[in-house]
């Protein structure tokens, strides 16, 4: 039995689990750099390398006990892929457990954020990501990783953060007072208060790694430059778990480059980091 981070086995079965991550390595509509189908195996390689006291939260959340889920390999087409990720969301969910997803491209989100719309009627989605994911359709498809947000701009509050590459097609679904691009925070010295002051009180938290500037993190299907890094972000993160209650999230988008194992290690550490952050709030 693997776990995360190489914890005890214990720890790591449902029964004694607080938390739950349920891997969905679907990659089936990326255009540009692909790999992201591989990006959860390189994170538990990475995750079993790292040290699991928390400094900054004087913690061991893996105590809490964390739960790999059976991976999601539906694949037959992206529409099909969001149903198996909407149905087995839905069943973590009923069990009480605090429910994460790590991708895949972020087209996985789709489902996801579904299933936690059911739950949390007034649900705010928090978006970290180079790009906004608004379009409708695309290649035929409104599962694909480009529209991954376009449902949640229309039937959640959409927090968009980091978005420095977009269509002009996506134009008419952003909302203004919402979209905190690139631009936007390089201008505004308080820019994090006004995230978290533009959320609700429930919060899904999305990150695509392509968020990061491909400096620090250039394992991701189509990196863009100009990004955000690693204490803009986790400072972020912590801000909204403090003030709201985040009810989940989902990494996504890791494409692991062979021989360039820091990205991976930084995925790890991240997703360890939000969980240190949820459960020591």
């Amino acid at each position: 039995m693997r776990t995360f981070g190489g914890i005890l086995e214990e720890l790591g079965k449902l029964e004694n689990a607080t938390i739950v991550i349920i891997p969905v390595p679907y990659d089936g509509t990326s255009t540009y750099g692909k790999g992201a189908d591989k990006g959860f195996e390189a994170l538990m390689d990475a995750s079993e390398n790292m040290e699991l006291y928390d400094i900054e939260t004087n913690s061991e959340v893996y105590e809490k006990g964390i739960f790999i889920a059976p991976t999601v390999t539906e694949a037959t087409s992206p529409e099909a892929m969001c149903d198996a990720v909407e149905k087995t969301t839905d069943a973590y969910l009923a069990t009480g457990k605090f429910v994460s997803l790590f991708g895949g491209e972020h087209s996985i989100s789709i489902g996801a954020i579904r299933s936690f719309k059911k739950k949390y009627d007034n649900l705010s989605v928090l978006q970290l990501d180079a790009h906004s994911d608004l379009r409708p359709d695309f290649h035929g498809s409104a599962c694909n990783h480009a529209c991954a947000m376009h449902a949640a701009s229309k039937n959640t509050n959409l927090v968009q953060v980091g978005i420095r590459s977009m269509d002009a097609v996506e134009l008419p679904f952003i909302k203004e007072e919402n979209f905190f691009d690139m631009y936007r925070i390089n201008s505004t010295p308080e820019w994090m208060d006004e995230v978290v002051n533009r959320l609700g009180e429930e919060v899904y938290l999305t990150i695509d790694l392509d968020v990061f500037d491909p400096s620090i993190m250039p394992s991701t299907g189509t990196p863009e430059p100009g990004g955000m890094y690693w204490y803009d972000v986790i400072s972020l993160v912590r801000k909204v778990i403090e003030a709201k209650t985040l009810v989940g999230f989902d990494i996504v988008e890791l494409a692991p480059v062979e021989g360039v194992p820091a990205p991976d290690f930084m995925a790890a550490k991240l997703l360890y980091k939000i969980l240190s952050y949820k459960f020591n709030s």
